[in-house]
């Protein structure tokens, strides 16, 4: 497309998903260029091929952003090769081709100057339609480790951007002389927040601003696991801290049944709600330590605003990614990592330092601002713009 001007739109089919992790980076990115873009006076025209399924079906449309499913399968990991070749992978295997065959269609029509793959099963289809077509394909990788989608498409890739210098040496021989390591978009809004206003809007008047804040988290849905942990501990740790403590909405009845038997001069420390929306930047500004799993977005933002951080890695998550993600920050002194069998103590022990020693916790914060990347955003545009066909 051609503006009055005679300047080009510039195309990008965008695709990955099925998980936050994949999604939020891709949008992320999405929006720098279109900032980018905009102040040269150009659009940006953007398609974004995901599963039906997956969060990608969702967000893109809530975003004003076009998107059209194509056919994917998973694979069904598994240390057993013979349970590889299950029913279930092989029949999910089979739609891949589908899959493939459905996105070359769209992106013959769409004509895309580049495509940008941030992982998901859905990205290997895409990826090779990509290559048949003869478009530029970006491919991202989040984690330390690389996905199982990003492996097989890195060899496809015209360039791979990492987000971080550990991923390397992992890439295929061919991909890493034209690696970037850009590191994960990180929304501008979380490094916006401001402590006050998470005072304000969560009525945080009985803090004890003499004291340290720990913001603890499972993520949207909460995590057993991290409530269990924090109940374990939680009249000796509002001894030392005011705590922020995000559980998850099914969690919260019960937990708050618990927070009812806390003395009297702790519970003004203590702020429990099963979800933050809107407040989540200015919790994070507010917290001097961090309790959370380890997924790729959360490093990238805790990494990015330098926050302390205790990291109890999901268990189950895919190849293992979060213990890797932990273990990496944790050998550059840059985190705290709970791995393994946990209990209460184990946490009590990471924390208590941190809390006692204020240099201790500034130290800490200062190296993972060091692995911390807030213009990631702008770094893998910078990537997609030094391949695209009419960048």
């Amino acid at each position: 497309m051609v503006d009055e001007q005679g300047r080009r739109s510039l195309r990008l089919v965008v695709t990955g998903g099925g998980t936050g992790g994949h999604t939020y980076p891709a949008l992320t990115a999405v929006r720098a260029l279109q900032e980018r873009l905009a102040a040269e006076r150009r659009a940006v025209e953007v398609l974004w091929i995901g599963t039906a399924k997956g969060l990608e079906a969702r967000v893109a449309p809530a975003e004003g952003i076009r998107f059209e499913p194509v056919a994917t399968g998973k694979v069904r990991r598994s240390r057993n090769p013979l349970k590889l070749v299950s029913p279930a992978n092989v029949k999910d295997m089979c739609r891949v081709p589908l899959g493939a065959v459905q996105a070359r269609r769209l992106i013959s029509r769409f004509e895309p100057d580049v495509v940008l793959a941030t992982g998901g099963y859905v990205a290997v289809p895409v990826g090779l339609a990509a290559r048949s077509c003869r478009v530029p394909l970006v491919v991202h990788e989040q984690t330390v480790r690389l996905g199982l989608a990003n492996k097989v498409l890195a060899r496809a890739a015209t360039r791979v951007a990492v987000s971080s210098e550990s991923t390397l040496p992992l890439l295929p021989g061919s991909a890493r002389s034209t690696a970037a390591v850009t590191g994960n978009p990180v929304r501008p809004a979380v490094l916006a927040g401001r402590p006050d206003k998470a005072v304000a809007a969560l009525g945080l008047y009985g803090f004890d601003r003499s004291l340290p804040t720990v913001y603890v988290t499972g993520g949207a849905q909460g995590s057993a696991q991290i409530n269990d942990l924090v109940s374990g501990v939680l009249p000796w740790l509002l001894e030392r801290a005011n705590v922020v403590h995000q559980c998850g909405p099914a969690n919260e009845a019960a937990l708050h049944s618990r927070a009812a038997q806390l003395p009297a001069h702790l519970m003004g420390r203590y702020f429990l709600t099963g979800f933050l929306g809107a407040e989540l930047p200015d919790v994070l500004a507010l917290a001097d330590v961090v309790v959370s799993r380890s997924g790729a977005g959360t490093l990238a933002e805790l990494t990015a605003l330098g926050k302390a951080a205790v990291f109890v890695p999901l268990a189950s998550s895919a190849g293992n990614e979060q213990a890797h993600n932990a273990t990496h920050l944790q050998q550059s002194g840059a985190a705290m990592a709970l791995l393994g069998a946990v209990g209460p103590d184990d946490l009590g022990a990471a924390l208590g330092p941190l809390l006692d020693d204020p240099a201790r916790r500034a130290a800490l914060a200062a190296r993972a601002r060091e692995h911390g990347r807030p213009d990631a955003a702008e770094r893998l545009v910078d990537v997609l713009l030094s391949v695209a066909r009419r960048g």
